[in-house]
C-alpha cells in the first residue's frame, strides 16, 4: 500500500511560500506612505498587529475621503475589530478600488494573507495619486486616465475600405507548388 505523505504539512508549506513572496521593501514604503497621509508616523508594532483592529485603516480612509467611515469602533472584541476592517474595505471600493484589489477581512485579522493586504494598500496609494493626493513616498503606480478618441465619419469610412490582415487576406498568395503532407520533395 502506497503512502502519500503527511497531509498536515500542506498549510505550513503554503505559509512558507507566501512568506518567501512577501516584499518587505514594499511594506516599508506603504508604512511611510500611510504615515504621510495620516500625518503621524506608522506605529512601531508589526505591520499586521498595527492594523489588526482596523482603526488605522479607517482613519486612513477618512483622511483620503472625509466621512467615508462613519463610526470607528474602539472595542477590543474581535467581531468589532473585523467590522472596522470591513468598513475600510467598503470605503476603499467606493474610493475607486476594484473588488479584485481588495483583501478578505480574515487575511488581515488572522495575518495569513498579508500579501493581499499589501497589494490592496498599494492599489489604494495608486488611486489616491490619481485623485491628487501628493506624498513624498509613492509605493503605487499612477493609474492611467481615460483616453477617448473621436474620429470623423470620413476617417471611419476609410477604415472600412481597407482589408485587414486579421481577416485572412494573404495578398494573392496561393498554395500552388506545395507538396501533399507525407510525400517527398524531389530536388
Amino acid at each position: 500500500m502506497a503512502t502519500h505523505g503527511p497531509s498536515y504539512g500542506l498549510s505550513a508549506d503554503i505559509a512558507k511560500k507566501q512568506a518567501a513572496k512577501y516584499d518587505h521593501e514594499l511594506e516599508r514604503q506603504v508604512r511611510l506612505w500611510m504615515g504621510e497621509v495620516l500625518g503621524e508616523p506608522f506605529p512601531d508594532a508589526g505591520f499586521q498587529e498595527a492594523m489588526k483592529d482596523g482603526t488605522l485603516l479607517c482613519n486612513l480612509a477618512n483622511k483620503l475621503e472625509p466621512g467615508s467611515v462613519k463610526k470607528i469602533k474602539t472595542s477590543k472584541v474581535p467581531f468589532m475589530q473585523m467590522e472596522n476592517i470591513s468598513q475600510f474595505l467598503q470605503a476603499a471600493e467606493r474610493y475607486g478600488l476594484k473588488r479584485t484589489d481588495l483583501f478578505q477581512t480574515v487575511d488581515l485579522y488572522e495575518g495569513k494573507g498579508m500579501n493581499a493586504v499589501l497589494d490592496c494598500l498599494i492599489a489604494l496609494a495608486s488611486q489616491a495619486k490619481t485623485k491628487g493626493v501628493v506624498t513624498q513616498t509613492n509605493p503605487g503606480v499612477k493609474v492611467a486616465a481615460k483616453n477617448e478618441r473621436n474620429f470623423s465619419e470620413e476617417v471611419l469610412n476609410q477604415g472600412k475600405m481597407e482589408i485587414s490582415l486579421q481577416y485572412g487576406s494573404n495578398k494573392g498568395a496561393t498554395q500552388s507548388g506545395m507538396t501533399a503532407p507525407g510525400t517527398y520533395r524531389h530536388l
